[in-house]
């Protein structure tokens, strides 16, 4: 069984983690999820640990991921531990599928999403405009000679204390949140036809390793929870708690990204305390242009978290 390793370094009982994708250097978003998960343990006495999310090589830009560490200490924002790389977890994740196929809980898929599309298109079923693209279960009984290009959850196979395929979970800013993922998700990918590991199961394995407890990220992955929570469930493996942060926007209203060109944060000494401030505003936090110098970094972020412990912000 997949478990979580014993941590080498504790503060306390509480241990969260900044995860970002190497796809380019820090923008405003993500600096608001990475202080956002900073104060939070800072508040908690709790371990802040940064982890690479790596296991998506196509995307990743060379050298981003040392870009990233560089603007977090920049920031001040230092890790507790030595930060992971999800790149070198390949045999961790090996070992989750094969405990959920001998359970019968995974299962070979050999569906393009053109099949899926059609499948669906079917059955007079219509994905909506942003909507997830649910899987019909076409290969739960086998590939029928077909060859394999991707591995699938078998959720309907995996029943929550209710007995059903809903999760519903409190988000420490959000509140009360519900999915029914054989509706809304279908059985999701687990291995990608390309041979890359799926983001769910890769952070699920890795929450658990390194004993994550509770998770500080962008609003844009409060449906990402369920599926977790789902192979959490399958595995045997603690949930965290969750808090979803608010997302900064672009000027035509859609989450600012990386793949829509948002521009990397300036983190240098003259700037560095100006931007943790703008990302201080977005998490409703006190802030001033009294004193904007480097200097005054250490007294700030001391400040903010005084105000996180209290409650005196958005998230």
């Amino acid at each position: 069984m997949v478990g979580p390793a014993t941590p080498t370094q504790g503060r306390g009982l509480y241990r969260g983690r900044f995860a970002p994708s190497p796809t380019g250097p820090l923008h405003a978003g993500s600096l608001v999820a990475a202080l956002a998960s900073y104060l939070d343990a800072r508040a908690h006495g709790g371990a802040w640990l940064v982890r690479l999310e790596d296991i998506d090589a196509p995307r990743c830009v060379p050298g981003a991921d040392r870009v990233i560490l560089q603007q977090l200490a920049a920031c001040g924002l230092h890790p507790d531990e030595a930060p992971m790389w999800q790149n070198t977890r390949a045999e961790h994740y090996q070992t989750a599928l094969q405990q959920l196929s001998d359970a019968g809980l995974a299962y070979p898929c050999a569906c393009t999403r053109k099949d899926i599309e059609a499948a669906l298109a079917a059955s007079g079923q219509h994905k909506a405009k942003h909507a997830e693209l649910v899987y019909p279960g076409t290969c739960r009984v086998g590939l029928q000679g077909q060859v394999a290009r991707a591995w699938r959850l078998h959720v309907d196979a995996i029943k929550t204390e209710a007995n059903t395929s809903a999760w519903t979970w409190l988000d420490r800013r959000l509140g009360t949140q519900t999915q029914n993922l054989l509706r809304d998700v279908g059985d999701f990918v687990l291995k990608r036809a390309d041979g890359l590991w799926a983001y769910q199961l890769a952070v699920v394995v890795d929450d658990a390793a390194q004993g994550i407890t509770h998770v500080v990220r962008g609003q844009d992955l409060a449906d990402n929870t369920p599926r977790q929570m789902h192979l959490q469930h399958a595995l045997g493996l603690p949930t965290p708690q969750y808090l979803h942060t608010p997302l900064v926007l672009g000027a035509d209203g859609d989450k600012l990204s990386k793949q829509h060109g948002a521009a990397a944060v300036d983190v240098s000494p003259e700037a560095v305390l100006h931007t943790l401030q703008q990302a201080a505003q977005v998490l409703g936090l006190p802030s001033s242009t009294a004193d904007t110098t480097q200097a005054a970094l250490t007294d700030w972020t001391a400040a903010w978290a005084k105000a996180w412990v209290s409650g005196k912000h958005a998230a």
